[in-house]
């Protein structure tokens, strides 16, 4: 006999959601205007389910902005968040830059180009991993009072919000601007008087938005109803100490629970719980604002102490997680990671060498981010995207459902053997069933013969699958509950949607994702078939009729996984069924005159400007290309396919069917040359004795000091031919404690050595010059974690040397219309 299957209970609707309770809506006359509710947020009077991601413009070259956007848009962000950070643009307060790479008005405009909300978050404090927290050295040398209403400290920040709104004038709603909300300040949990005091200077200064946001983790008194809140949470943590162990309070993001806050993030700053909030005070608060967030890892910053590793599936199970628990704004930091700008006094980290308890480098910030220090794509932007592009068409749906646990549910956050799911239901007879099975470190057990009852306060209770399936370990995903599409009600799917699109022949086609390991099963509501049967469906399916519902089994997914069927008012309804590594190949946006499915396994970025769409040939792509070591040949395939193939500069196409699709194959018209020569690496001189280590604030190991590269460093050279592979990286495989490596006497990048290659862009270095790499041992005795090895000290010396160094990806094909 099988298990019984795991139930929930939805509860009776709640009253309907508080309108108009709020001071957060757009200036009158605006178009489509936002406005919040109890429960979600809406724009044009529909339900809205933002998705954003950081990205920091002062961390990454202006030139290379809008091609970034792009990546961004084509994962499903829709708002881009940046700290607007003080010591970038003032690190002298005689020198306010907005110039270059700090063009935060020109970053605001390309935002409102491509169709990208825009999200300042103007501090003044923003932590961001840099100096000060971004309070510039002069602004702390002013004031004993930093982040109150000391009249010293906002006499110096006045000025700076009113360069900010000078920079940002013209760009808010009402002009017709990309700005959605303004974050003010960050982290900061018991001054809420000063907060308010920051709102009203800022809106002084002629700053204006619908939203205005705090972060809310950490038990923060926020100023009454003068802030939304916004929430947090992070696989991982750089900022806990080096033999703790994973955090509970990030174990605790991997289960379904509708407690919002987080006590962990920023700890290491402030008491973890703050006192004197009367709880019951608090939760009737906080039911008066929707469950937003704006910090979902993303990745991870290194600290020296402390480097943690972060999986593409840990980013996508939080998120993902997030959603049943109720989220409706999925906020991440990073999206994309940068690089710290070079200091005119000083460098921009993080540092205990500004009382700060955490080493960070110098100058990296990749963050492992879905995008990384140099735009190079990662394994979490596929997994994301898919999230994305299910919000995107259904998210309107989603954010006014209500999250529903199953009672019991796990016993406490070690409770490795129950099964985590939730559901998001209308409080009627449909929603969505979301299942997490995956967390770091310690792998969750597969869960076999498992079905899932769900009973509905209005209706009968649905069962589903029909027949128990075996939920894999570390699998997650999303099933739908009597989705309605174009006229169609699928009761039932084992599969994941993705999308809708318009099909070959003008009807829509749903698109579906299969999890690995879980058979897929539809169950369609006959009553809504024409005929009572699908009209045509791949040969090795089984198709039958229980009831009013038709089950659809046995179907391989894949391209060809298509079930065709047309409703009873002659709508044409597919279900594409796409494998679980092709639906991470699976894009949708405009391209070439309409909205298109495009499944590629590298970068696409779709350019409404200049109707084009590009493709970034993935980092892990071999450049150098040898019959040995043969690339597959750049392809997508398209649905609905343009009237005219796309024209590529530089390569023909080979057109071909894929399913419903249509797969285009580029082929170059010139061989590759197999014969570029690789960078060639050269040691100069062997590593000394390790640096002694040392602490910094609450005993955490310190970063080694920079007269050390010079002392004992194992140094290299890598002599970089000319040119370089366009779009290429230079990889570097090496161990060490750290590295760093310089352009003649310039510092350019920098790594903690956390087990993995070090990638470095060699077009921003200066042509022609050959990189210094400087490696430093780490003594057996420092106190570091490094995931898999011992934290113990004594336990893992840890040698300098770089083992070998090459190219790695990526090149760029342009499509445009045909």
């Amino acid at each position: 006999m099988p298990p019984p299957p795991h139930r929930v209970s939805v509860p009776t609707p709640s009253p309907p959601a508080l309108r108009g309770h709020l001071p957060f809506a757009d200036a009158p006359g605006t178009g489509a205007p936002i406005e919040v509710t109890s429960r979600y947020l809406t724009r044009d009077g529909r339900p809205w389910f933002p998705v954003s991601g950081e990205f920091h413009y002062s961390r990454y070259p202006a030139g290379e902005w809008e091609e970034e956007l792009l990546k961004m848009k084509a994962a499903g962000i829709t708002a881009v968040s940046s700290y607007i950070i003080w010591i970038h643009h003032q690190e002298q307060e005689n020198h306010l830059r907005f110039d270059g790479d700090r063009d935060l008005r020109r970053f605001a405009r390309l935002c409102a180009l491509h169709g990208l909300d825009f999200i300042p978050r103007i501090g003044p404090w923003s932590h961001a991993e840099v100096r000060g927290g971004g309070l510039p050295d002069w602004v702390l040398a002013r004031t004993a009072a930093p982040r109150t209403d000391d009249p010293a400290y906002l006499d110096a920040v006045r000025p700076w919000l009113e360069a900010i709104a000078t920079q940002l004038k013209g760009l808010d709603r009402a002009s017709g601007g990309p700005i959605i909300a303004i974050q003010i300040e960050n982290e900061l949990y018991d001054q809420p008087g000063h907060l308010l005091t920051l709102k009203r200077m800022a809106r002084q200064a002629g700053l204006s938005a619908p939203l205005w946001t705090s972060t809310a983790w950490g038990g923060v008194q926020l100023p009454g109803d003068e802030l939304l809140p916004l929430y947090g949470g992070y696989p991982e943590a750089f900022w806990t100490d080096a033999d703790g162990g994973w955090p509970d309070t990030c174990r605790k993001h991997f289960f379904f629970t509708h407690q919002r806050d987080d006590e962990g993030i920023g700890a290491d700053l402030r008491p973890t719980a703050v006192r004197g909030i009367d709880p019951a005070v608090h939760a009737a608060h906080v039911a008066r604002f929707p469950w937003a967030t704006c910090e979902l890892g993303g990745g991870m910053a290194v600290a020296y102490h402390r480097r943690p590793h972060v999986e593409a599936g840990d980013i996508a199970a939080l998120a993902l997680t997030k959603i049943g628990c109720g989220s409706v704004w999925q906020g991440y930091y990073m999206f994309h990671g940068g690089t710290n700008p070079p200091g005119e006094l000083t460098t921009l980290q993080e540092s205990h060498a500004t009382a700060y308890p955490n080493d960070l480098p110098a100058l990296t910030y990749d963050f492992q981010a879905p995008l990384g220090e140099y735009g190079q794509y990662r394994p979490s932007y596929d997994e994301l995207r898919l999230q994305h592009l299910l919000l995107a068409d259904f998210g309107d749906t989603i954010a006014p459902m209500e999250s529903a646990l199953p009672r019991p549910g796990p016993r406490d956050q070690h409770d490795r053997d129950t099964l985590r799911w939730a559901v998001r239901t209308d409080g009627r007879a449909s929603g969505f069933l979301f299942v997490n099975n995956h967390q770091p470190h310690e792998p969750l057990p597969d869960h076999p013969a498992t079905s899932f009852t769900v009973e509905f306060p209005d209706g009968e209770p649905l069962t589903l699958p029909a027949t128990p399936v075996t939920v894999p370990s570390g699998a997650f995903f999303c099933w739908p509950l009597r989705l309605k599409v174009a006229g169609l009600r699928l009761d039932w799917a084992t599969a994941q949607p993705v999308c809708t699109v318009t099909g070959t022949d003008g009807g829509t086609v749903l698109v579906l994702a299969a999890t690995e390991g879980v058979p897929v099963e539809l169950a369609l509501d006959a009553r809504t078939v024409r005929t009572g049967r699908p009209s045509r469906v791949p040969d090795e399916a089984v198709t039958r009729t229980v009831n009013d519902r038709i089950l659809v089994t046995g179907l391989r997914p894949g391209t060809e996984a298509l079930v065709e069927t047309e409703t009873t008012d002659g709508t044409r309804v597919s279900l594409l069924i796409l494998d679980a590594r092709t639906a991470r190949t699976a894009y949708r946006g405009t391209a070439w005159g309409a909205r298109r499915l495009i499944l590629c396994p590298d970068g696409v970025v779709f350019d409404a400007q200049r109707d084009e769409v590009r493709i970034h040939t993935r980092h892990t792509r071999h450049t150098r290309r040898t019959p040995a070591t043969p690339d597959e040949p750049v392809s997508l395939s398209v649905l609905p396919a343009p009237h005219h193939p796309p024209r590529t500069p530089g390569a023909t196409l080979k057109e071909s069917q894929d399913g419903p699709l249509t797969r285009y194959t580029l082929l170059p018209d010139t061989s590759p040359d197999l014969r570029h020569p690789e960078p060639a690496l050269t040691r100069l001189r062997p590593a000394g004795p390790p640096p002694t280590p040392r602490t910094g604030p609450l005993d955490r190991a310190s970063a080694p000091a920079d007269e050390h590269y010079d002392a004992v460093a194992a140094v290299y050279r890598v002599d970089i031919p000319a040119p370089a592979p366009r779009g290429a990286l230079l990889r570097v495989h090496w161990t060490g404690d750290v590295a760093r490596a310089y352009a003649g006497d310039r510092l350019v990048a920098d790594q903690f050595f956390t087990a993995r290659p070090w990638d470095i862009a060699p077009h921003r270095l200066p042509p022609g010059e050959p990189l210094i790499l400087k490696v430093l041992p780490r003594a057996a005795e420092a106190k570091v974690h490094v995931p898999g090895e011992d934290a113990t000290p004594g336990a893992t010396p840890r040698p300098a040397d770089v083992l070998r160094v090459e190219w790695i990806g990526g090149e760029t094909w342009t499509l445009g219309r045909g």
